[in-house]
Parts: structure tokens; C-alpha cells; sequence
């Protein structure tokens, strides 16, 4: 038996086994190692029968007094009932299906229970709890690991399998710098997986766990590093004077807010220095992020530079395109927009256009992504919402000129220090100030029992010429998913306001059909538009004040901010309505905050909390390996143990190259995969 064994090699594991492994991230003996619990069961304190806590596990060792199987042993279903004693009293367990079970006990002996204690008829039972004999080498007793579920194995499977695997520990060798493990006090490898797996006690689950999270986030950072080292680009790029933009700013029928005029001083040193800016700009949504992309912009259309930004709808790149349009042409510069949907001769003449130079600022989705677009003299590259972008969406604009300056734009905003982690080496500025005037959206949690008191709101609003969205989870109804659907809702929505507009859109409509429907909706001819989440970016209706969401609970923070978004662009009072049923812990929590606070920081924070980083930040939109142990937020402070450590390494050995740390390449591989850089 070989650490990088298949696990089809296993004893028991057949075809059908090996795909749910497979499908499970688990292809080697290795990959089983160093599958960890989720957390453990402490099975160390025994209960007496008489004293056990009702509808509760619990842990009882008890002598069997006798045992009751009188069914047809044919029959499945057939129960088998122990009466078992202990010095508090005696109880029962029962089997439902005990054909197979009866075997296994004897009278007078001794067992250990493990399950949920209840009482029927004045008797204290348990129904089909997990034992073992007393002395018996599958013991149920002490600390016993619970791993994430694989469909097809129980966790008694799991325990055995990994149990079995134990001579492999010793052999797998320490490959962590010397200096790495003095400084931080780690222990060995084996020691560390033997305490993960079958602890003998809490302190030593923690000094095997604080081991594998520094070693899997010291691995991250090191291949981090080294994916930024290998950028071949120049640190230098094109420079140009700022000053249009400052001129631009003091033209404005507004004053920046301060958050704005922080944000724009270091904008404008990146762009006046000779260093490639490489900045992440996070503002909640109406926070005047678009306001500083614009003053940019227009300073390096003045030198005969140009930009581009790329937003990922094209409904958000055509009111782009008309606020861009408005403030600047009267200034003598040339925008124009490359989507998907323009005709192939306007598009012919834009590519020509910006090769010629005599575009300044192009407007984009992705279709500047193509080879043939080119630009004469490209210095400022943008992302719009660029969390919706993919990793290498974002480093095919980045690479179209060398030497431009690239700016990222983020309306769900995420904390500084992951920021950092999950961007590279940017500079990152925030805007958490609001312009003068922009009321908060006020929110509520709706019960269904209050749906007519809140329509009844929503005619006042229509009646007041307001405009209303509604967002619902699902398309169409699902027979797995109990949730109201938009097709359900729009269709009672229509008997519910027969004499208002009320209009339907969603992501599986044809592009040109759905974008219809929404410029109905911006230009005031729609009064409800029922949706799913495919509003969540890019749709400016000042005039909507009331924003529904079916289902909040299926919603994570960040989204329901998002769509909250929507409402509250205008100087009327907004409202935002959390419709829902559920009664959970964490879906009454998210209500709560979402109707305690609008600042997207805040719920950012709390998302992270409630969430953790790996269902907010998916792999596929940012690159980021999916980490085993390890949690980016909980693990704050070893992370930044980790990178401190990694940071030596890579700064003595840029390409792992040295035979000291081949290991560690290797690790960098495996978590990374077909990864591509994140830089941008």
C-alpha cells in the first residue's frame, strides 16, 4: 500500500464507490489522508440510563439482559428489542430491521450505546443507536471524527477506511523549511494527521489542526507569490497629467464626497507616476465610483491616451455610454460602445476606429475581449463590477496594451486584507461616504401573512407614479425547490394589479427580448417588473422606490445588497421588502442585518461571517484554489503567519526551483490546478 495508491485499490471500494470519491475531490490514498473532519463527536462521558438527558446523544454502557426477536426472519422489517441494564436501571434499544442485527448481540454482555435517549410508556429507550461490545477493536468510544458527507458511505465507512490508512502517516516526510517550523512551533506531519483524525484529547486536535492551516495557507501565499513574480509585464506604464480631471470635478453641480476625494488623490498619484497603477476601487452602489473612472478617463483622452472600461452587461455599458456621453462630448471626446448585439459593419467600424486612434474611450461587455480588437495607444484599462468577470476575461483586457494602468471597480465590497489575497498586489481604495441627498433604503422582514398589507404599500407607491421590482429565486416552479417562482408570481401579480404594467424578465429570455423589457422599465413604461436575479447589476431606474425579494432566505447578504441596490438612486424615500417564511437561525439572522444597516461593509463583513469565504468567493469568478482545512477569515491571523513565512521562501527562490523546495512546488500544483495567474 502506497500513498498515491488509487483508492479503487481500497478493500470494499468498487466502481460505484470510486465515482463518489472521485466526485468528492478524493483520487489516492493521499487525497483520503488528507480528507478532515468537520468537526468531532466527544463519545468520552458516559450516562446512566436512568439519568441520561432526554433527546439527547448520549453515551451508555449497559449489560444485556435479554433480547426479543420473534418475527419472521424472512422479513425485513421484522424489530429487535434489547433490554439492557445498568446500575441506574434498565432501558431498551430497538432495531426496526433486525434480520440482520440479531447476531450481533449476546445476553450478558456488555455494550456501548450511542444515540438519542426518549421514553415510551415510562420506559427510557433508544431507537437504533450505534454500539460496539465492550474491549471490541471498533469501539464507538472517545473522540470521534464526523467528515463531510459522500454520498454512499457512512460515517462509520469513512472512520474505518482512514483508520486503515494509518501506517501510511510515518511515512510521509516533513517538507516545511526548518526556520518555518522553529518559528512557528509546528508539529510533524504524522503527528498532526493522527490527532485530526483520532484525537485522545481537544488540545491535540488544535495542535494538528494549526499545523495542516498554516501548511495549506502557506502553500496559497507561496504560489500567490510566485504567480505575481512571473508577471513579465513592466512595474512602469504610461503617465499623464491629471489636471482635466480636477477641472472636470470642479464643474460638477455637485462637490465630491470625501470618501470620493480620497480615493481620486490616489488615483491621480498612480496615473502622474511612472509606476503601473494596479488599484482595486470598492464603493457601495451610488457611492460615485463611475464619477472618478470618468475623471481618469477624460485626463487621458486630453493627452491622446486612450481607455476602455468593460462592464459584464450590456444594458450597464449603454448607461455607460449615455451618462459617459453626456458629461464628456461637450468636452470634445469621443466615446463610443462594442457589445455583442451591434450590427457586424458598426462593429467593422470600430475596430477600425480604435486602431486609428480616433476613439478615446470605448464602452464595452465582452466582445473587446476578441484578438482583432486593437487599440492604438491604450493607458488606463477598467472593470466594472469585475467580480463578474473571470480571471482570465480580466487578464485578456489587461494584456492588450503592456504598459497600461488597469483600474478595478468593485460594488460589493470585501475587507482589505482579502482584498489583498484575492487581487495580488493592488492598492485598494474605498469609498464609504454616500453623495449629499441619498436617503438609506429602509427594509423590512415580510411574513406571507402580511403580503396584502405590503401590496396595498405598493399601490400607494404606483399611485404616487413610483416604479416597483419584484425578484424572485426561480424561474419556474420546482418540484425540489419550495420557492415562488417568477411565472408564479407574475401571473398573480397581473390578477392582483390588473390596471398597472406589470412585465416579466429573466435569464433564459433571448438577450434582445429581455433588454427590451428592461428599457421599458428605465423609460417608465413598465410599473412592477417581476425578475430573477439577472437585475442584480447594471439596471438605473431613479424613479423605482420598492423593491421586493421572494424567498429572501435562498439570498446570501452580499446578493440581497446587491438588489436592494436597485431602489434608493433617486431623491425619493425607497423601501425594500424581505419576503419570507423560514424560521432558521441564519435566515432570520441576514434579515436582521439587512434591515439594521446599508452599508455594504458591514454586510460584506457579515456575510463573510455567516457564510465563509468559500461560498463567497467562488473559484471560478477569482481563481482561488478551494482550500481543504483552512478559512481565510477564521484563520486570519496563522494566514498571516503563513505569508510572512511563504514570502521568505519565494524572495530567495522566485520559481521553486531549488531542490529544498520541489516539494513545495509540487504542493503549489496540486492546490492550484489548471489555475491560471490572478493577477489582473
Amino acid at each position: 500500500m502506497r500513498i498515491k495508491d488509487k483508492v479503487s485499490s481500497l478493500k470494499g471500494i468498487g466502481p460505484k464507490k470510486e465515482e463518489a470519491l472521485l466526485d468528492a475531490g478524493i483520487e489516492t490514498l493521499e487525497d483520503v489522508i488528507y480528507f478532515f473532519p468537520r468537526n468531532y463527536e466527544d463519545r468520552r462521558t458516559v450516562s446512566t440510563i436512568k439519568g441520561a438527558e432526554l433527546f439527547k446523544d448520549v453515551l451508555i454502557e449497559a449489560k444485556i439482559i435479554s433480547k426479543k426477536y420473534s418475527g419472521n426472519p424472512y422479513k425485513k422489517n421484522t424489530p429487535l428489542t434489547l433490554l439492557i441494564e445498568d446500575e441506574s436501571g434498565r432501558g431498551e434499544v430497538v432495531f426496526f430491521n433486525g434480520r440482520f442485527l440479531n447476531k450481533l448481540f449476546q445476553v450478558n454482555q456488555d455494550y456501548a450505546f450511542y444515540g438519542r435517549v426518549s421514553e415510551n410508556f415510562a420506559r427510557r429507550q433508544m431507537i437504533h443507536p450505534q454500539f460496539s461490545r465492550l474491549g471490541s477493536k471498533d469501539d464507538i468510544r472517545g473522540i470521534l471524527p464526523v467528515y463531510p458527507v459522500i454520498p454512499g458511505f457512512s460515517q462509520n465507512e469513512l472512520r474505518k477506511m482512514e483508520k486503515g490508512l494509518m501506517p501510511l502517516y510515518e511515512g510521509i516526510e516533513e517538507w516545511l523549511p526548518a526556520e518555518v517550523i522553529e518559528e512557528n512551533r509546528l508539529c510533524d506531519p504524522a503527528y498532526a494527521l493522527k490527532n485530526l483524525h483520532f484525537p485522545s484529547d481537544g488540545r491535540k486536535v488544535l495542535e494538528g489542526k494549526f499545523r495542516m492551516v498554516f501548511e495549506e495557507l502557506f502553500t496559497l501565499e507561496a504560489g500567490l507569490i510566485s504567480i505575481r513574480q512571473a508577471d513579465k509585464r513592466s512595474d512602469t506604464a504610461v503617465s499623464f497629467d491629471c489636471s482635466y480631471g480636477d477641472e472636470f470635478a470642479a464643474s460638477l453641480p455637485f462637490e465630491l464626497t470625501s470618501g470620493q476625494k480620497e480615493a481620486w488623490e490616489s488615483i491621480k498619484a498612480d496615473l502622474q507616476g511612472s509606476k503601473r497603477m494596479n488599484r482595486l476601487l470598492q464603493g457601495d452602489v451610488g457611492s460615485g465610483k463611475t464619477v472618478l473612472a470618468e475623471m481618469a478617463m477624460l485626463s487621458a483622452a486630453k493627452q491622446r491616451i486612450q481607455s476602455v472600461i468593460m462592464a459584464p452587461t450590456e444594458l450597464l455599458a449603454k448607461q455607460h455610454l449615455e451618462s459617459f456621453n453626456r458629461d464628456l462630448m461637450p468636452l470634445g471626446i469621443k466615446t463610443d460602445l462594442l457589445i455583442s448585439s451591434i450590427t457586424a459593419s458598426e462593429k467593422r467600424r470600430i475596430i477600425e476606429d480604435l486602431a486609428e486612434g480616433n476613439i478615446n474611450i470605448l464602452i464595452a461587455t465582452h466582445a473587446v475581449l476578441e484578438e482583432k480588437v486593437v487599440f492604438k495607444n491604450l493607458g488606463l484599462v477598467i472593470t466594472d463590477e469585475q467580480h463578474r468577470f473571470g480571471v482570465s476575461q480580466r487578464r485578456k483586457l489587461s494584456a492588450k496594451a503592456e504598459d497600461a494602468n488597469v483600474l478595478v471597480m468593485r460594488a460589493t465590497p470585501i475587507p482589505r486584507t482579502l482584498a489583498v489575497i484575492l487581487y495580488g498586489d493592488l492598492d485598494v481604495s474605498q469609498v464609504r461616504t454616500m453623495p449629499t441627498g441619498r436617503k438609506p433604503v429602509k427594509t423590512t422582514m415580510v411574513r406571507p401573512e402580511e403580503r396584502d398589507r405590503m401590496y396595498d404599500f405598493l399601490r400607494q407607491e404606483i399611485k404616487k407614479g413610483r416604479q416597483a421590482y419584484v425578484v424572485c429565486p426561480l424561474i419556474s416552479e420546482s418540484e425540489s425547490i419550495e420557492a415562488r417562482s417568477a411565472d408564479q408570481v407574475y401571473e398573480e401579480l397581473l390578477g392582483t394589479f390588473g390596471n398597472c404594467n406589470v412585465a416579466l424578465v429573466h435569464g433564459a429570455m433571448k438577450t434582445d427580448e429581455k433588454n427590451g423589457v428592461m428599457e421599458s422599465f428605465v423609460a417608465g413604461d413598465v410599473d412592477i417588473l417581476v425578475s430573477t436575479v439577472v437585475i442584480e447589476v447594471g439596471i438605473n431606474v431613479p424613479n423605482a422606490t420598492v423593491m421586493v425579494i421572494e424567498n429572501a432566505e435562498r439570498f446570501g447578504l452580499a446578493q440581497l445588497h446587491q438588489l436592494r441596490g436597485r431602489v434608493g438612486r433617486g431623491s425619493e424615500e425607497s423601501y425594500c421588502f424581505l419576503v419570507t417564511d423560514s424560521n432558521g437561525d441564519i435566515a432570520v439572522e441576514r434579515s436582521k442585518i439587512m434591515c439594521s444597516t446599508n452599508s455594504g461593509f458591514e454586510i460584506a463583513e457579515e456575510d463573510l461571517r455567516l457564510r465563509g469565504p468559500g461560498e463567497v468567493f467562488g473559484t471560478r469568478q477569482h481563481g482561488l484554489p478551494q482550500l481543504e482545512i483552512s478559512d481565510l477569515v477564521k484563520h486570519a491571523d496563522v494566514l498571516e503567519k503563513a505569508a510572512q513565512a511563504a514570502k521568505k521562501v519565494v524572495e530567495k527562490d522566485p520559481n521553486l526551483e531549488k531542490e529544498e523546495n520541489q516539494k513545495l512546488k509540487e504542493r503549489v500544483k496540486k492546490l492550484y490546478g489548471d489555475s491560471i495567474s490572478l493577477d489582473l
